[in-house]
């Protein structure tokens, strides 16, 4: 055996035995908790369906818990009160997350959104998102890139009429286009980009989310983090460059659009027809892959390089397009699973659209009980079981219990979401008890501590704005559209796969079959 893995074990040791020596001596109290091993804490019992273990605990020890990882401590909080002191009271002493080594090896040393600790440069990329990007202003002025996108999706289902689709994988190139389009406003050809992406990149998102979920010793043992014993760094690093080719080559097709424009070269496109690639017109704004690059000016007022807004890009477009598409195939799941629903929200569409009519994003605001579907699929399986780990930058009180500095914390959504004390039947399916409820504020905006699936405070999704746009918009025209049938059978199977994205088991495939009337209205 290598005598500096030797090391690395002897000082793993000594680094537990120094926490527990201190945290005795100190009188820290820390929260109660399930019992492990020497060395190795609760690690060999932790189970493959990680959630429903975390919600077991709860229910055995409280609304804080926490268990040892090796070396890592781990606090659980399901409370919504005490979920409300880490997001809203104490939220910037717990504004950071929790770094795991196949992020930093994803994310060229954790200089993303999630990864980057709370400060100058985190609120600097946040600022361009919500500022550039993602703000009312831009995406009203950018609803035709949307529907687009959306029309051309009808279009693909329609041609696969009375076939069995994979629903995610349909929903996953949409989003990856729209979110696409709203970085370079439509400049770069449609074949183009297309070409980059589907079925092949899907798979590299839904790896690269694997690997971040997948229980990795180098984390709990950070000095043994070096020799990256299962091999999970280095499988990271053989997806990332799947990911990041298709953006390295956006960014460099934006780039010779920009010198063309400005008359600085007469660069060669990289692929596809420079005509149908480059916006003609000088007069159009800046989009946001072209303000992303002028920050590569050194006299830029807070310059990026390019290593930067790669990962910056990777971030937005992995969080963007696996999340929508997983709840959407969740949603639909649940519809064919409950028809009686289905046919609820389809009559109600007949009703406010109109059969002869597409769904607009304009008529989203009156799909009032599509509004309670998604607010019912998001909380029987909302994509983020845990949200995101905090993780406090000092020492603070929760719940009574000591939580010492850089200790991670999660945060139990899918218990929450799932508490028989705030949830009449809490397992079913049931769209209705948000359209009764007047008492609560069950909306997305991370006020309401019994339901946060998109998160709260400094760390709620930044993509919000767009992803409650896309989801409704997304769902009530592939239900205005078409009818959907399970292929003959087939059985439907509602297992979950835990991760850091709780997706379905097996892949959602479904039968559409031509809804309205006329054929010019798939167009």
């Amino acid at each position: 055996m290598d005598a500096s893995f030797l090391l690395a074990i002897l000082i793993s040791f000594l680094t537990i035995l120094i926490i527990y020596k201190f945290l005795k001596k100190s009188k820290v109290v820390l929260p109660p908790g399930p019992r492990g091993l020497p060395i190795l804490g609760y690690l060999p019992f932790i189970k493959t369906n990680l959630h429903i273990q975390i919600d077991e605990f709860a229910r055995k020890y409280g609304p804080i818990y926490k268990f040892w990882l090796g070396s890592k401590l781990v606090v659980v909080i399901t409370s919504p009160s005490l979920i409300k002191e880490v997001v809203r009271d104490k939220d910037a002493i717990f504004a950071n997350h929790d770094p795991m080594a196949s992020g930093i090896a994803a994310t060229a040393g954790g200089i993303n959104i999630v990864h980057s600790d709370y400060g100058p440069y985190w609120r600097h990329l946040r600022k361009l998102l919500a500022r550039d990007m993602l703000s009312n202003h831009n995406l009203e002025a950018s609803y035709g890139l949307r529907k687009d996108e959306v029309r051309k999706s009808t279009k693909y289902v329609y041609g696969k009429i009375g076939k069995a689709i994979d629903v995610g994988e349909v929903i996953f190139v949409t989003e990856f286009n729209v979110i696409m389009s709203l970085m370079w406003g439509g400049t770069i050809s449609e074949e183009a980009a297309r070409d980059r992406i589907g079925k092949e990149f899907r798979e590299k998102v839904s790896k690269l989310v694997e690997l971040l979920a997948r229980s990795n010793v180098s984390d709990y043992f950070p000095c043994l983090a070096r020799f990256d014993l299962q091999g999970i760094v280095k499988e990271m690093k053989g997806v990332v460059p799947g990911i990041e080719d298709t953006l390295t080559y956006v960014i460099n097709k934006r780039k010779e659009m920009m010198m063309l424009r400005n008359g600085n070269g007469n660069s060669n496109v990289v692929e596809g027809d420079h005509q149908n690639s480059v916006a003609s017109s000088s007069t159009k704004r800046k989009d946001f892959l072209e303000i992303l690059l002028e920050l590569t000016d050194e006299k830029a007022e807070q310059p990026m390089n390019v290593t930067q807004i790669r990962v910056f890009l990777t971030d937005i477009v992995v969080a963007g397009t696996d999340t929508t598409a997983t709840i959407i195939e969740w949603v639909m799941a649940e519809l064919l699973r409950n028809p009686d629903v289905m046919n609820r929200v389809q009559q109600e569409l007949d009703n406010v659209v109109g059969i002869n009519n597409i769904v607009e994003e304009s008529d989203i605001s009156k799909l009032v009980y599509l509004d309670a579907v998604l607010k019912e699929g998001f909380r029987l399986h909302s994509p983020l079981p845990f949200v995101l780990s905090r993780r406090p930058s000092q020492t603070v009180t929760l719940g009574g219990y000591t939580i010492p500095k850089r200790t991670p914390v999660l945060l139990n959504a899918w218990s929450t979401l799932r508490d028989p004390q705030v949830w009449d039947n809490p397992s079913e399916f049931k769209p209705e008890r948000f359209l009764n409820d007047h008492d609560h504020k069950w909306d997305y905006s991370g006020h309401n501590f019994q339901y946060l699936p998109f998160g709260s405070g400094r760390r709620i999704c930044p993509g919000l704005p767009l992803a409650e746009k896309m989801v409704l918009y997304m769902i009530a025209t592939m239900l205005h559209s078409f009818d959907w049938k399970l292929q003959e059978g087939d059985e439907l199977d509602m297992s979950e796969k835990f991760g850091i994205v709780m997706r379905k088991e097996k892949p959602l495939f479904a039968v559409p079959y031509q809804r309205l009337p006329h054929s010019n209205l798939y167009q």
